[in-house]
């Protein structure tokens, strides 16, 4: 059960009990937000909609959390349900965590660049406006690619026609119509208007410029024409956008390795059966070259260890996704983009056999687990108009 899945049986849950008139409240419009548990939570995903649903109940959120829960538990696919804090809902799914992750991995092979996409925004047709700015109409272009991913056709206008600077070197469309006045908003929403660009960021080139004006929150300013604009472009590991894409390219290396080493992924436990050392602590990573990436340390380490940062954040995505269209903010995809690459980076160097040693199931799975992480990335640079090279 992905996350979406299990969203969508909390909803479930929240509608049979108000249809059975065991709650008076209106059901949510659209999902249930379901998170890794927080600092006091158990089971693999947790829930406050007990705690949304009190006040407009007129019960306790312990009481609502408890009737959901005597729901949950009758549902295929959960295994348990706990109930803590002030109402949280804390729910365990069926199989062990090797289960558990072998299904998110297929999950988002099966859907590919497109995990994380749905159509619970199918239907609507949210109006954009940008400011005539390059920045504004970037934002307002993200913005749209994102709220097409959750099932929108939106509307986009703009102050202005757009510059053809903007659609050669930013790659916005050109063909947005620009007939309403400047300073106004369409529908409910008022203007894109994040805060302009300090300079000129088409110098940056495509990738590199959308990634300078949509990796800061629209009221921050963007390094573009002082002494960080460079940053942009470096290839090293102080530059976010090019950790994210070097995180992607070397999962598609490690593939391209892998099969000439005879085998391919395949989702399952990450750690052999014996449980023992894979290969040393990992210190910095290689960058250069092509090959398999290597490590320096002298301690022992499991890739179940490794891998621990980056689940939680695979199964996230959808929800990132969902947010980033909500609150109009890329901001929020660019950043979990980033802390999806910077998590992956421990996991790599046990990916492949070392020396003599044979490929095993566990290598399979990690190789698995590494080109899920790949295609994450690669989706989500993709809806910010980035792409995502299998080399670098």
């Amino acid at each position: 059960m992905t996350p979406v899945e299990l969203s969508r049986t909390v909803l479930h849950a929240v509608r049979r009990a108000v249809d059975e008139g065991e709650l008076a409240v209106a059901v949510p419009p659209e999902r249930v937000v379901v998170a890794p548990p927080g600092p006091g939570g158990c089971g693999d995903y947790a829930t406050n909609v007990a705690l949304q649903l009190a006040r407009p109940a007129g019960q306790p959120a312990p009481a609502v959390a408890e009737l959901l829960r005597t729901r949950l538990l009758r549902t295929d696919g959960i295994s348990d349900v706990v109930v803590t804090g002030p109402g949280f809902l804390n729910i365990s799914l069926d199989g062990g965590a090797d289960a558990r992750l072998a299904r998110l991995v297929r999950d988002i092979l099966r859907a590919g660049p497109r995990y994380g996409h749905s159509d619970t925004l199918a239907g609507q047709a949210p109006e954009l406006h940008a400011a005539y700015d390059a920045r504004a109409v970037v934002l307002m272009d993200a913005v749209a690619r994102v709220l097409r991913s959750q099932g929108a056709r939106p509307r986009l206008t703009c102050a202005g026609p757009p510059e053809d600077a903007w659609v050669r070197s930013l790659g916005v469309p050109s063909d947005i119509p620009s007939d309403i006045p400047a300073g106004t908003g369409t529908g409910t929403e008022g203007p894109l208007r994040p805060v302009p660009a300090p300079a000129d960021p088409t110098p940056l080139g495509r990738d590199a410029a959308r990634w300078a004006l949509l990796h800061p929150a629209p009221h921050d300013r963007p390094h573009i024409g002082d002494s960080l604009s460079e940053q942009h472009l470096a290839q090293r590991e102080t530059n976010p956008l090019f950790r994210v894409r070097y995180a992607h390219a070397r999962t598609r290396a490690l593939l391209r390795n892998a099969a000439d080493l005879g085998f391919t992924p395949e989702p399952g436990p990450l750690t052999p059966e014996d449980d023992g050392p894979l290969t040393p602590e990992p210190g910095p990573l290689t960058l250069e070259g092509d090959g398999p990436l290597t490590s320096e340390g002298d301690g022992p380490l499991t890739a179940d260890r490794d891998a621990q940062g980056l689940l939680p954040l695979l199964a996230d995505h959808p929800r990132v996704l969902a947010a980033t269209a909500a609150h109009r903010a890329p901001d929020r995809l660019a950043r979990h983009l980033v802390a999806v690459a910077d998590a992956l980076a421990p996991l790599l160097p046990s990916v492949l056999p070392l020396g003599d040693e044979k490929p095993s199931a566990a290598h399979r799975a990690r190789l698995a687990l590494a080109e899920a992480a790949g295609t994450v990335l690669a989706g989500g640079l993709s809806l910010l108009g980035i792409d995502a090279p299998e080399h670098l």
